[in-house]
């Protein structure tokens, strides 16, 4: 991605070029004032000045008990400018501790929406609520978010609870997680199945969401359910975070480990001949350019208009009381394996620290060995490499995702 360093001037007036008439108003917005340097791409930074980048799955660490309120300071805003991206899916779990009495979970819920409430007023963010919010927030040049939980175990049995989680701006709800609700949505798919696909429960969120104006995301779902899922639902759906099975990258280690939660070719066919989207993560891709390789084999089973970015990482430093947290805990409700740990550089809140080990793209931003410039140049770049053309990029960065947002949030 970088040259040899052109004359200043020069390097300016090839990034006016790249970006075409906008140039003049996009060099005076403050969110590129750190881009404009003498060995970026000015064609990988037109690209991305030009269209709509979205992570349809990135975790914001939140707390999520009252004691714990406000959280830290995470910096949002410094660290959506730097990654290029128009906006994230700004997700949280739910099933990470242990559920031991009623109503906790939908308490934990309405804590991680306060604390991401303050989070983005700090950093002057929105919430975008409908594809026109999105396209104002890149035309101005102001990063936005779009609320999610990845998990309907808020819900406890009670459809009514989505209204609710819709007025406080939910628009996208991952139905499943790693561990079963109290009131179960469907069979997920690293577990045994045992429900049959989905639950009634299960396709009464999918309406209620189909009415409300709520992208579902089936992303831990089985085939099972899947398919029962795209007969519930009269809007186009969306896997957000996964891994073609036939993409399993060079360690051997991080495959194993994965290797439950790939999905393949049939079940993403069905996602994409119902209208929908998959978004592909970077867990098994050890470089930018493997990265881009397997959006390439994704597109290869699917089609150009139903590939998205989903990265399934940390656009902010993991969050975890007392530094390293309460432990994970497998389907049956006791405590599993301990989260992997953020480094010290992670702990203070460095947003340029250390990759975890054992973890490829841990964080958005720091995902590849040696990384410098932000995840959605390096993809950008990667993708030109690969053979995409600029306008490929468009709508694999975010103009699919677009479609699908605006088809399930349109009129509202």
């Amino acid at each position: 991605m970088k040259k040899t360093p052109p004359k200043a001037n020069q390097s300016r007036r090839n990034f006016l070029t790249a970006i075409g008439s906008t140039g003049a108003a996009f060099l005076c917005s403050p969110l590129v004032s750190w881009i404009i340097q003498e060995n970026l791409d000015p064609r990988v930074a037109g690209i991305v000045a030009r269209t709509i980048g979205v992570d349809t799955h990135n975790h914001i660490d939140v707390p999520l008990t009252a004691t714990e309120l406000p959280g830290p300071d995470i910096d949002l805003i410094r660290e959506m400018k730097a990654s290029g991206l128009t906006a994230i899916c700004m997700t949280f779990a739910l099933d990470y501790q242990r559920l031991t009495e009623p109503g906790q979970v939908w308490e934990r819920f309405q804590n991680g929406l306060t604390a991401m409430d303050e989070q983005l007023e700090k950093s002057g963010l929105r919430r975008a609520l409908n594809l026109k919010d999105l396209e104002n927030a890149h035309n101005k040049h102001q990063p936005t978010v779009i609320q999610s939980v990845e998990g309907g175990h808020f819900l406890e049995g009670k459809l009514e609870r989505l209204q609710e989680a819709y007025s406080r701006g939910l628009r996208h709800l991952t139905l499943l997680h790693d561990s079963d609700a109290s009131v179960p949505l469907g069979d997920v798919y690293t577990n045994a199945p045992k429900l049959g696909g989905l639950t009634a429960f299960g396709a009464d969120v999918i309406k209620e969401c189909n009415r409300l104006g709520i992208l579902i995301d089936l992303a831990h779902a089985n085939t099972a359910t899947t398919a029962a899922a795209l007969k519930a639902t009269t809007h186009p759906v969306m896997i957000s975070h996964m891994g073609l099975d036939t993409q399993l990258g060079s360690d051997p280690h991080m495959a194993q480990m994965m290797k439950p939660r790939l999905i393949g070719k049939q079940q993403a066919k069905m996602i994409a001949d119902a209208g929908g989207i998959i978004g592909v993560w970077t867990h098994l891709a050890d470089s930018p350019l493997e990265y881009a390789r397997n959006i390439r084999a994704l597109v290869d089973v699917i089609g150009i208009d139903h590939v998205c970015l989903g990265t399934d990482t940390k656009l902010t430093p993991a969050y975890r009381v007392g530094g390293f947290g309460p432990k994970r805990l497998d389907n049956a409700g006791e405590p599993g394996k301990q989260p992997v740990s953020p480094t010290a550089e992670d702990r203070n809140g460095d947003t340029r620290s250390g990759q975890i080990k054992g973890r490829v793209g841990e964080r958005t931003s720091n995902a590849w060995a040696g990384q410098q410039e932000g995840f959605y140049y390096l993809v950008v770049d990667a993708m030109l490499q690969t053979g995409f053309t600029e306008k490929e990029i468009e709508k694999i960065g975010g103009r699919n995702f677009c479609r699908v947002f605006n088809a399930v949030t349109k009129g509202r």
